[in-house]
């Protein structure tokens, strides 16, 4: 994947901020799920009012990506902020982390934006989650 691809889809994570659902905590989310067969798949974050329904944006994209019936992932890119204003980088959190590492290994390129013009700082799942779980 080349530096400009990669900045594209955080690019797009940035767009995708804006459909978020964030009333309670306004900070919004976007991420863009990258598969391996060149797919791609946005998600965003979703709150609800009873708070444990709420649902992080990287497990819409995994989800909406599953229910397609692909499962094979290169990179995921993360955007987020309060009122959609980026100030610093996001990563998923450990329950996302932990969704990632059931479809994609620990090669799986994590890309944070940490900037509204698309710039971000790259890791890998397993550099954020290096001992998941696993049956």
């Amino acid at each position: 994947m080349t530096d400009k691809e990669k900045r594209e889809l955080c690019l797009r994570a940035l767009e995708t901020m804006k459909n978020s659902y964030s009333p309670y905590s306004q900070f919004k989310v976007g991420a863009v799920l990258l598969c391996r067969d060149g797919m791609v798949y946005e998600g965003c974050n979703i709150e609800n009012s009873a708070y444990s329904p709420t649902v992080c944006a990287e497990r819409v994209a995994v989800f909406k990506a599953v229910s397609e019936g692909v499962k094979d992932f290169s990179a995921i890119a993360v955007a987020g902020g309060h009122d959609g204003h980026v100030t610093g980088q996001i990563t998923p959190c450990g329950v996302c982390r932990q969704v990632l590492a059931e479809f994609a290994g620990g090669d799986l390129v994590v890309l944070a934006v940490k900037s509204c013009d698309g710039e971000y700082d790259e890791f890998t799942l397993g550099e954020l989650l290096p001992h998941s779980f696993e049956l």
